[in-house]
């Protein structure tokens, strides 16, 4: 296996707080490839097209996401079950793209054939990244969430969650009260993860405020590049800091769409590595 080949390298290698720091991004790296993929993609293709090219930027996009996806299952970097899942959230968040597009909220001002209602095919695939990057993460670093909730509470909040991303138009936003919720229901939830040889834990929370973050910086290459924009915003200018409010509670429904096949990473008790021998034996 790869990922134990190159952390057999690293542990013998170097010094073991550099090992560690070191096998940490790159299975990050690994997590994400999908995003990194499409995020060169997005770059490339900026710089390289023409307008007068047969072939229209925003199609070109398409074809390179289904490339992509379909290079993760050949290669088994995603497993079928997984690549289903996601599919899901591909899937609710092209339709969120609909509807946020038609209210105005952003657009894609490149033209393409392959559209529908004003959004391109391949903004489905940006929603599967995240899908993909907590599927791979969840496999590479060998998640354990604990104390976990209930599913049914963590589907609950997902919902809430997706529903406001559209009622907040005509309804009041219920944002601040879903940021408390994510808090205080994961308040005690520790997200373990090994690196290496030893398993660290950070509250959960926090493990999405991080994730939110990176998706930010992945919003302002696409405005940069032009692919989409927001209402209002001048060329260059950053994405709003309010957005990072969207994407960490986003996350929380990626999150509970790609656990819908993974719910081995959820223990519903405290959670200690010493189990980690005894749960091994169990599978054996």
């Amino acid at each position: 296996m790869l990922q134990s080949r190159f952390e057999t390298w690293a542990f013998s290698t170097l010094p073991r707080p550099l090992a560690r720091l070191v096998v940490f991004f790159a299975l990050q790296a690994a997590s994400c490839l999908f995003a990194l993929s499409f995020l060169a993609a997005l770059i490339l293709t900026r710089a390289l097209w023409q307008p007068d090219w047969a072939l229209h930027r925003y199609d070109a996009l398409v074809l390179i996401a289904v490339g992509l996806q379909a290079l993760f299952i050949a290669t088994k970097l995603e497993t079928l079950e997984e690549a289903r899942v996601i599919l899901l959230f591909h899937l609710t968040g092209t339709m969120m793209e609909w509807f946020k597009v038609s209210a105005g909220s952003w657009a894609y001002p490149e033209p393409g054939v392959l559209k529908l209602f004003d959004v391109p095919l391949f903004t489905g695939f940006m929603y599967a990244s995240v899908g993909s990057y907590i599927a791979r993460a969840l496999r590479l670093f060998r998640i354990r969430l604990a104390p976990a909730l209930p599913y049914w509470s963590i589907a609950a909040l997902a919902v809430a969650i997706y529903v406001n991303f559209w009622s907040h138009h005509f309804l009041p936003d219920a944002r601040l009260a879903l940021f408390a919720a994510t808090i205080l229901l994961f308040a005690r939830t520790r997200l373990w993860f090994r690196t290496l040889d030893i398993w660290l834990w950070v509250p959960v929370p926090l493990v999405a405020l991080g994730a939110a973050l990176m998706l930010w910086v992945a919003e302002n290459i696409g405005t940069f590049t032009g692919t989409w924009r927001y209402s209002g915003q001048k060329a260059l200018q950053l994405v709003s800091w309010g957005k990072l409010g969207s994407w960490y509670l986003l996350l929380f429904v990626a999150f509970a769409t790609v656990t819908l096949v993974a719910r081995h990473a959820l223990r519903p008790k405290p959670w200690h590595p010493s189990e980690e021998a005894s749960e091994l034996q169990e599978r054996d």
